[in-house]
């Protein structure tokens, strides 16, 4: 099928996310992908620089895990996870659990990150019922974003999502960003809100705040806000659905702060982009709440394709490549280069604010803009025209390239961004 039948049949059948169909551009017509780098039906190629939203760590059709999807469909593609198990998921978890910060005891499988943020907070709510407490208020940050399902949708502070659904939403009480300048105010705030709620759970993105255009929080402010919830035992969720497996420069955001969650909500590259899958992690206290001789004090969710052998197996040998040395000395490389081109854009004139995190780098143009309007389309189209391909968040534009770029590769992105830049003044 030409790229042509492909776009008509598409604007006849399928509704895209996050786009509004009546003022939309046309969606890009994508043949294959290798390495870095996605392709057209012209044969055109486009860097991959946000890694097909932070999944694609290892690049497009990585051979270590298109090798381990292939020996696993030959051996035992799904089976129910209910009363069931298997090889791939055990092999998981250990090395998951290798991994993961030291406090971390328990795994429970999903599908996508908005899943795993719902099964985190029913925990959380669960875990404070099964101790004979009603706790029914969540404690986020402003600006958070969480995932489109309802309770990770409560959690969420983005409004252009949330809009019609917040008379539906639980109760989520949203506080600012801890920063060093404002800490103080914050937990002051924090200890109001434990006088005079009964709060279940206090859920946040780790050092990045994704969606909020890539905000970067301080790790130490944030550290002493978990330790204020945990005095009053209330758990404490860390969203690294965006920030995990090697994104911030170490395996997780969680590791680069003192105080660790309960719970942990992982998705996006634990398959490395091959395939749908989610886990939430949490600590043996929490499982140990739902332990009973009463059945319906265990954990009643369950998915169709929980602990998927498949996505366990891609999972696994994900794992092996976050922990080599080529990909720990990829992640170290960019995030060196990023270092080194940051002064460079603070200097542009167009450039307000750098910000640099690990593989992530982003910059708010010194201009307004929608988040999503014609202003914002342009800059799209004008990277991709370029073969870049990118999703500025309104003003800012960011980087999250795959763990596997050159340093030629990133000094085309950072060519790309300058003359974006330039281009702007004339």
């Amino acid at each position: 099928m030409n790229a042509s039948d492909i776009l008509k049949k598409d604007a006849q059948h399928i509704w895209h996310p996050l786009t509004q169909h009546k003022t939309a551009l046309p969606p890009l017509a994508i043949s294959h992908a290798r390495g870095n780098f996605l392709y057209d039906h012209d044969g055109n190629r486009y860097f991959d620089a946000i890694s097909s939203w932070y999944t694609c760590s290892y690049g497009h059709c990585n051979t270590t895990l298109i090798n381990a999807l292939q020996k696993q469909v030959e051996q035992l593609h799904h089976v129910v996870f209910a009363g069931m198990t298997h090889e791939p998921a055990v092999i998981l978890a250990e090395k998951l659990l290798n991994i993961l910060p030291h406090n971390q005891s328990k795994l429970f499988f999903s599908e996508n990150g908005s899943t795993s943020v719902e099964i985190a907070l029913k925990m959380a709510f669960q875990y404070h019922f099964n101790r004979g407490e009603k706790r029914l208020a969540v404690v986020a940050l402003e600006g958070g974003f969480h995932g489109d399902t309802f309770g990770a949708m409560s959690a969420s502070g983005l409004s252009v999502y949330n809009g019609p659904f917040e008379d539906l939403l639980i109760e989520v009480i949203r506080i600012p960003a801890p920063t060093l300048e404002n800490v103080d105010s914050v937990l002051e705030q924090v200890d109001q809100l434990i006088d005079d709620h009964k709060i279940a759970s206090f859920i946040y993105e780790p050092l990045v705040q994704g969606a909020a255009a890539m905000q970067m929080n301080d790790g130490s402010a944030l550290c002493r806000l978990i330790r204020r919830f945990r005095e009053s035992g209330i758990l404490s969720i860390a969203d690294e659905v965006m920030t995990g497996f090697g994104k911030t420069g170490s395996y997780f955001a969680s590791d680069q702060m003192l105080n660790k969650p309960d719970i942990i909500c992982l998705s996006k590259a634990l398959t490395g982009g091959i395939m749908p899958m989610a886990i939430t992690s949490c600590t043996q206290e929490v499982y140990d709440a739902f332990l009973s001789d009463e059945t319906s004090r265990g954990f009643f969710h369950g998915h169709t394709y929980s602990g998927n052998p498949l996505g366990c197996a891609v999972a696994a040998a994900s794992i092996d490549l976050l922990t080599s040395n080529e990909i720990q000395e990829g992640i170290a490389r960019i995030k060196e280069s990023h270092a080194a081109f940051k002064p460079t854009l603070e200097k542009h004139k167009l450039v307000a604010q750098v910000r640099h995190c690990g593989v992530i780098l982003a910059l708010d143009l010194d201009l307004e803009m929608q988040r999503y309007g014609n202003e914002r389309n342009e800059i799209f189209q004008w990277f991709w025209s370029r073969g870049v391909f990118l999703r500025p968040l309104g003003k800012t534009i960011y980087l999250v390239p795959p763990f596997t770029t050159t340093s030629t590769e990133l000094d085309f992105l950072y060519k790309t961004i300058m003359e974006f830049l330039d281009s702007r003044l004339v």
